[in-house]
């Protein structure tokens, strides 16, 4: 193999190592790192979880042998500052290490460019852009945090092949199959927290969990303007939950929620204010949100242009009706040149049932 080869191949390895903090890194992104000398790896490791280690370190004390002339591989920039660990760049630099390779820079302004920089004036040799689009794809809630200084929005829904999520009853139970719905639920790992208004609660009592104990819950976000939904339903089970409610609701139930210890987004307003609502999240450091549901909450966010991806799953029945409810509410557009085109489209299939995934594009 040629020298961009071999880098490719071992930072392939990185990303795989990266993906393994999924769920527990958040506000952090996902991390890998390899320690090679003379072609042969000789640590390696992960950031596993937000306030542990960082991949880097993890790697350095994974060594067992001289680090001094060897090369490491990370998918992020090294970082510069002291934050809930030392710097990495640092510690790099401390033991004696002759290359750095990594696929982009941290988009972070605390770091972006200046882990590099430090490890440049000390004699490190650095290269970046290996893998760099399937990095920037890992760690895409991260790097819209920074550059957007919002959280990554993406929504999800399961309709009949006409565009419905239930029939004018609100019956809904089950459009798709469970191999899709499994899917789903695997899905919720991969965000920071899920987002559901107050009527697909009362509907569907959902868990809004993962339901798999190798991953860790996204927090619950739900949207209740008079608070609503009863204490015992299962969005309350924990404290893992933020509550968005209005003044209009009952002073009584808000001082209950203070009292239980759930965090409350308190807006004076008659409704919710969604762009008011996502200032808030980034204020809290919420990197990503999965929206859930239901149709009007889908659809004032598409509205606002807020949504970064969207995840739909079909399955092969019509539900028709006037009065069913359309899978995303909202005010929609005036003119189908104007509709929103979804684009990096792929498929996956489950049996009959398929998810079509890709980027909002405006």
């Amino acid at each position: 193999m040629n020298d961009t080869e071999t880098d490719m191949f071992f930072m392939k390895k990185v990303l795989q190592l990266a993906k393994k903090g999924r769920s527990f890194t958040y506000p952090n992104p996902m991390v890998g790192a390899l320690l090679v000398k003379n072609n042969i790896i000789i640590g390696q490791g992960y950031h596993r979880k937000y306030g542990h280690a960082h991949a880097e370190i993890e790697t350095l004390k994974s060594a067992r042998q001289d680090l001094s002339g060897a090369t490491i591989y990370v998918n992020l920039e090294p970082c510069s500052h002291i934050g809930k660990t030392p710097p990495c760049s640092v510690a790099l630099i401390k033991a004696g290490i002759k290359k750095v390779i990594c696929s982009h820079l941290d988009p972070n302004p605390l770091v972006s460019g200046k882990g590099l920089r430090l490890l440049q004036k000390h004699g490190i040799q650095i290269k970046t852009g290996i893998l760099k689009e399937a990095a920037q794809k890992l760690n895409e809630h991260f790097i819209t945090f920074h550059t957007k200084k919002r959280p990554f929005i993406a929504v999800k829904f399961a309709s009949s092949l006409d565009g419905k999520i239930a029939t004018s009853t609100g019956s809904s139970k089950w459009i798709t199959n469970e191999k899709a719905r499994s899917y789903a639920r695997r899905l919720r790992s991969a965000y920071h927290a899920i987002l559901v208004g107050k009527n697909t609660i009362l509907y569907d009592n959902p868990h809004l969990g993962c339901r798999n104990h190798r991953f860790k819950d996204p927090i619950r976000i739900v949207l209740d303007s008079k608070l609503s939904v009863p204490f015992d339903y299962q969005i309350y089970r924990d404290n893992n939950v933020i509550i968005a409610t209005t003044t209009k609701a009952p002073h009584t139930k808000i001082d209950q929620l203070y009292k239980k210890g759930i965090q409350v987004l308190l807006f004076d307003a008659d409704l919710i204010p969604i762009e008011k609502l996502v200032h808030e999240l980034k204020i809290l450091n919420i990197m990503s949100v999965l929206i859930e549901g239901g149709s009007e909450v889908i659809g004032e966010f598409i509205d606002k242009k807020l949504v970064d991806k969207a995840y739909i799953f079909q399955a092969p029945i019509l539900i028709g009706g006037k009065k069913s409810i359309s899978a995303i509410g909202g005010m929609g557009v005036d003119e189908v040149i104007d509709a929103i085109r979804l684009d990096t489209i792929s498929y996956k299939t489950f049996d009959d049932n398929r998810l079509i995934c890709g980027y909002v594009h405006y």
